[in-house]
C-alpha cells in the first residue's frame, strides 16, 4: 500500500496523529498538553523524528492509552534502522557468535557515541542534527546484545588503519581506543588487530559471520555504498569463514594487539 508507514518512526508518528486527530486535538493542543511545541508534534508525526520516552508516555496520558505508547515507542526504537539493515540487526540479537572484519571503520557496535556521530555526519552532512543523533543513538543501542545474559562471543579483527585514521578529531580518536581497550576486559570479546606489516588482507572489505545454537547454519552480512545483504548460500558463507581465519591467522594475538592499541592510544591523547 502506498500510504503503508516506511520506518518505525513513520508508523508512530502515523498512530499518534490518528489518535490525536480522534480525541479532535489540534499539533499545538497536543503540545501543550504533552509539555511540547507544535513543531516537535509535526516531525513526530511525519515520521521525522522518533519520539521521545517521555513524550510517548506524555501522549499515554492525554489520549488515555494506559503504557500502549510507551511500549509503541519501545518497539518502533528497536526496528528504527534502515529496512535493508533490519535483517542483520534481528539476527545479530540471536547469533552466538559475531566474527566481525573491520577494514577502515570500527565496527558500529563498539563505537563511542563522539565517532558514530563523526561517522554519520561526514556520510551525511545535509542531515539535520536530530536524525543524527536518532541515527546514532540507534547505532549505540545495539551494545545490549552484549549486556544480555549470555552474550555472543564477539570477535573483531581491526585493520591497523582503522587505529591510525582521525575520524571527529584527536580527542575522539583517544576516547574511542580507551573503549576499545575496556570491552576488551569482557570475557565475551576478542580483539586482533591486522598489521600493515601483514601484506596484503584476505580481504581488503568489512564483512560480518554470525554463529547460531541448535544447528542453524552461520550466515554472512555484508554491505555497499547503498545497502546491505544477509547472505545464506552455504558456499558463500563458508569461503567467508575460511577468509576470516586467514585474516585471524595474520593479525596479532590479542594480547598484542591490545598492547597496540594502548600506544596508538596514548599517540591519540594530548
Amino acid at each position: 500500500m502506498a500510504d503503508e508507514p516506511e520506518s518505525g518512526a513513520a508508523y508512530f508518528g502515523a498512530e499518534v496523529r490518528a489518535w490525536r486527530t480522534e480525541k479532535g486535538l489540534s499539533q499545538r493542543e497536543l503540545g501543550e498538553a504533552a509539555q511540547y511545541g507544535q513543531q516537535y508534534v509535526a516531525k513526530v508525526e511525519a515520521g521525522e523524528r522518533l519520539a521521545s520516552p517521555e513524550f510517548a508516555k506524555a501522549c499515554d496520558g492525554v489520549f488515555g492509552t494506559p503504557g500502549m505508547f510507551g511500549r509503541l515507542r519501545e518497539r518502533v526504537a528497536q526496528v528504527g534502522h534502515p529496512g535493508w539493515f533490519e535483517p542483520y540487526v534481528r539476527l545479530e540479537q540471536q547469533a552466538t557468535a559475531i566474527l566481525a572484519h573491520s577494514s577502515s571503520l570500527i565496527m558500529g557496535m563498539l563505537q563511542t557515541e563522539a565517532y558514530a556521530r563523526a561517522v554519520f555526519r561526514k556520510a551525511h552532512p545535509r542531515d539535520s542534527l536530530d536524525v543524527t543523533a536518532e541515527k546514532v543513538a540507534l547505532r549505540l543501542g545495539r551494545r545490549q546484545v552484549m549486556e544480555r545474559e549470555a552474550p555472543p562471543l564477539l570477535w573483531v579483527v581491526l585493520d591497523e588503519s582503522t587505529l591510525l585514521r582521525m575520524v571527529g578529531s584527536k580527542e575522539v580518536m583517544g576516547e574511542q581506543l580507551g573503549h576499545l581497550l575496556k570491552v576488551s576486559e569482557s570475557p565475551h570479546v576478542t580483539l586482533q588487530v591486522l598489521p600493515f606489516s601483514s601484506g596484503a588482507p584476505a580481504s581488503h572489505l568489512p564483512f560480518y559471520v554470525l554463529r547460531f545454537d541448535e544447528g542453524d547454519p552461520d550466515v554472512l552480512y555484508v554491505e555497499n555504498p547503498v545497502s546491505g545483504q544477509v547472505i545464506e548460500s552455504p558456499k558463500t558463507v563458508a569461503n567467508a569463514n575460511l577468509t576470516y581465519d586467514r585474516l585471524r591467522a595474520d593479525a596479532l594475538s590479542p594480547a598484542a594487539s591490545l598492547t597496540l592499541i594502548r600506544k596508538v592510544m596514548e599517540e591519540w591523547t594530548p
